[in-house]
């Protein structure tokens, strides 16, 4: 994005099969006047995506109907963990043991931390 500013967002709401795409050019910010409404649980962005809206598109179910992509009897079970996914993708030292823990049951507990326990990037 930093190099080419052109971006298309695909809205996909579970349970319905069709879609909406949006085409635009996006910038990043660090701060605005509505970032104040965007608090959760205490925490404020320091960045968000502002996208100008160039094409808007409603694109019809077919594909995720051939897909079967809302059926659970399609999903499989052959799926890699996240802890897998970020020892392959990412430059890191921790053990996929470490990044199993880190991303195990309790991951859910870090996507508001305090100061204190803060999560950190990996790599």
């Amino acid at each position: 994005m930093l190099t080419n500013p052109h971006v298309g967002l695909l809205f996909v709401i579970p349970g319905r099969r069709d879609t909406l795409r949006i085409n635009g050019r996006a910038r990043l910010i660090s701060d605005a006047p509505f970032f104040d409404d965007l608090v959760v649980q205490g925490h404020r962005p320091v960045l968000a995506l502002v996208v100008e809206v160039q094409q808007i598109f409603h694109h019809c179910a077919k594909a995720f109907m051939r897909s079967e992509l809302w059926d659970p009897q399609t999903w499989g079970d052959d799926l890699p963990s996240t802890a897998v996914l970020a020892k392959t993708l990412t430059t890191t030292d921790e053990t996929l043991s470490e990044l199993e823990r880190y991303y195990g049951a309790d991951y859910a507990e870090g996507l508001y931390p305090s100061a204190a326990r803060a999560c950190r990037p990996l790599g």
